[in-house]
């Protein structure tokens, strides 16, 4: 909770103030661009009124300049713009006022006046948020939701990629037991140890959940709610609830000890409050309340399942197909999949072993679905989900339905009906044409060891149904972030993908002007050379070579213009590694429309020798703009691309005297424009240092007047050469 405060300390001997004195992080999910541009916009604004600011920057590459006991022992107060959680502990005590990164970078001075008169921050509150909600930060549920899902995802990987290998190196199938491993042999190690994975994997969601709400209290009761959550036993039912019931212990357990924090105490219990008394009662009353109220409908929903499909076994094969891969696919694990499973499983004893056939052929249609969607569209996508969707494609092999839980965490309301519409028709098929699978097991597994009858249909079945789940979930994800950007919403550098919401923050404009050197610092945080690229403002060139979209200047001029950016380039300075060279710079930018402008950019760069394909680097380009315009503001812009339509990392840069509308948050054109691409292979840390030398220099406001006012390439570069 927060109370009031009285005024900021004044000076000693109270005739003169004392100066004041604030300090504040910055933060966006990606840390690229607006984590560095809102730090020099608040630093700028508290030096124009004589108020001494740190600010802490929270980027990809790092914390820097970060705040130390002495600098929050004698702060006044501390703003907090950021789109992604930041521990607040250590500011106790302290003003404290939190906003969205966007603000930061848009109404600094606001924030400067707001923060003098927020209220006081205590242990395990919440900072106080800034009335105009112009940072349009995502909403707390949120930020539980990803924040369980991000600590889930190893588990879920590592659990299922172990399992998948001892299944595939040391099983066989067995009739009456489907896919065995040998008792007492390594790959039973190997498989018992993927086996703990995944049973941590529901435990850590709820955890973690909980921790992101309640802070350190709430881990235990959340860790302990999703155990009981997915131990079906405790409440008498043969399945537990699997993912689903992990979220809704997690969200309980967090929500419930932020009340229990509200309850007032004497003075001598509150030390033992957050380590003993909070995640004791939490923990009880949670595990209690699911075991005697949530788990017996659980139970019951179970039991009539499996009555009501005991029903359904003479009816249409297409009808049982569809709703046994519509019951596979919700909440794989959960009591719906487990009920469709094990009336599979049960039905193989009898001799009837097209029901199961119908459930191995839904199986995998989730994990191979979601892997196929990251590919099919990897600019929906963050680099990690990326990362899982490959795991998911592995997992999904060898019948582990639970490799596509952490996409369906993470957008339940997309992935979810993407999966049980993919199930349903993979269900349906292997129905029609009567496959068979002899053992409790599924995915492509099972038919390559030999326990399946009707193999190409199988497959057939399969195939189809990892498509309609690939495609329906890239449409909806598709819409779900279009629908976002209804407000606007930027996914910033050096992001492949949103996060889900995974990682679009609103958009701001660069700072100008400068600020003092202890407040931003702007030396390369590597003790390296920086390579290609950083994050905050790519950095694009343009030789002065005619393009399709560019002005229409005659070959000559292209050929004349090369030949001078030519010699530029030899005897210009090393820019950012030398991947930004006088081949890639051009003074005028022909284009008058955003898309003309990126395919002018792409075609330089392409002067470099490194582009492989210029129209799959203007498509991929164009793909990171739907997610958000890199229209940073202060009339700059940072298109950029990961890419194997370029073979190199290669940066350029254009001018443009008209400027490019580019939907900047100020509202200003782009008259500087920057382009980074980078292969797919070279898309880490590289291009992250790139945008953030980029960044760093352009809030620099002398540096953007000498960059305008260069006259030709060879002078474009010379400015170009003050990024270190």
């Amino acid at each position: 909770m927060t109370s009031p405060a009285g005024p900021p300390p004044t000076g000693n001997g109270g005739t003169e103030r004392k100066r004041l004195k604030l300090l504040a992080v910055t933060a966006c999910p990606t840390g690229i661009a607006h984590t560095y541009m809102a730090a020099e916009k608040l630093a700028q604004a508290a030096e124009s009124r004589g108020i001494e600011m740190k600010v802490e920057t929270q980027g990809s590459i790092g914390a820097e300049n970060v705040l130390d006991d002495n600098d929050v022992s004698t702060a006044d107060g501390v703003i907090i713009a950021a789109d992604k959680d930041v521990d607040l502990s250590r500011f106790a005590g302290k003003r404290v006022l939190r906003v969205g990164v966007a603000e930061g970078i848009r109404h600094p001075e606001r924030l400067i006046e707001q923060v003098r008169s927020a209220p006081v921050h205590e242990p395990g509150s919440a900072a106080a948020a800034s009335p105009t909600g112009g940072g349009r930060e995502r909403s707390v549920a949120y930020k539980a939701l990803m924040n369980g899902v991000s600590y889930m995802i190893p588990f879920v990987v590592v659990g299922g990629l172990l399992i998948a290998i001892s299944l595939s190196l040391g099983g066989h199938t067995d009739p009456s037991g489907g896919l065995v491993i040998p008792k007492d042999s390594f790959w039973m190690d190997v498989n018992n140890i993927g086996v703990i994975g995944f049973t941590l994997m529901v435990p850590i969601l709820s955890g973690y959940i909980a921790y992101a709400i309640g802070d350190r209290p709430a881990l235990v009761p959340g860790m302990i709610g999703g155990w009981i959550a997915n131990t079906g036993s405790l409440y008498d039912s043969k399945a537990g609830a699997g993912f689903i019931g992990a979220i809704v212990t997690g969200f309980l357990a967090g929500y419930l000890v932020l009340w229990i924090k509200k309850v007032k105490v004497p003075k001598f219990v509150q030390p033992i409050m957050p380590i003993i008394v909070i995640p004791i009662v939490a923990t009880t009353a949670l595990g209690m309340f699911f075991i005697y109220v949530i788990g017996k409908p659980i139970s019951w929903v179970f039991e009539h399942l499996t009555s009501w499909l005991g029903g359904m076994t003479g009816t249409s094969a297409i009808l049982l197909g569809a709703i046994l891969g519509l019951m596979i696919a919700f909440d794989m694990g959960g009591p719906v999949n487990k009920t469709a499973f094990l009336f599979g499983a049960g039905l193989i004893a009898t001799g009837n072993q097209t029901v199961m056939g119908m459930c191995a052929a839904a199986i995998p249609v989730m994990p191979l679905g979601q892997g196929l969607a990251t590919l099919v569209r990897k600019g929906l996508y963050t680099e990690q989900e990326r990362e899982t969707g490959l795991a998911s494609l592995f997992m999904g092999c060898f019948g582990i339905s639970e490799g596509a839980i952490p996409f369906a965490a993470a957008r339940p309301a997309q992935v979810i009906p993407a999966n049980m519409l993919g199930g349903a028709v993979a269900g349906a098929v292997a129905g029609i044409a009567g496959v068979k699978d002899a053992v409790p097991h599924g995915g492509p597994i099972v038919a390559v060891l030999g326990a399946v009858s009707g193999v190409p249909m199988f497959f057939v079945a399969v195939v189809i149904g990892t498509v309609v789940t690939a495609l329906t979930t890239v449409a909806l994800v598709d819409v779900g972030e279009r629908m976002r950007r209804g407000a606007p919403a930027v996914a910033v550098a050096g992001t492949a993908g949103p996060e889900p919401a995974l990682v679009a923050v609103g958009a701001g404009a660069s700072s100008s002007g400068s600020a003092a050197p202890a407040v931003v610092p702007t030396q390369a945080v590597s003790g390296s050379p920086l390579p290609a690229s950083d994050p905050a403002s790519g950095s694009t060139g343009s030789t002065a070579s005619a393009s399709a979209s560019a002005s229409e200047g005659a070959p000559a001029e292209s050929a004349d213009l090369n030949a001078s950016t030519g010699d530029a380039a030899a005897a210009g300075p090393d820019v950012l590694s030398g991947y930004l060279t006088g081949r890639t710079v051009k003074v005028r930018l022909g284009a008058q429309e955003k898309e003309d402008a990126i395919r002018e950019m792409a075609e330089l760069l392409a002067h470099s020798g490194d582009v492989a394909d210029v129209d799959e680097l203007v498509r991929t380009a164009l793909r990171r703009e739907e997610q958000g315009t890199t229209g940073l503001g202060e009339e700059i812009a940072i298109p950029h691309a990961k890419t194997d339509a370029v073979t190199a990392p290669v940066v350029g840069f254009a001018r443009s005297e008209e400027g490019v509308e580019w939907g900047s948050m100020d509202g200003t054109k782009a008259r500087l424009v920057f382009m980074i691409a980078v292969p797919e292979a070279a898309a880490g840390d590289e291009h992250l240092r790139i945008l953030a030398l980029l960044s760093r220099k352009l809030t620099d406001a002398g540096f953007r007047e000498r960059l305008t006012a260069a006259e030709d390439e060879r002078a474009v570069l010379g400015v170009l050469g003050e990024i270190r």
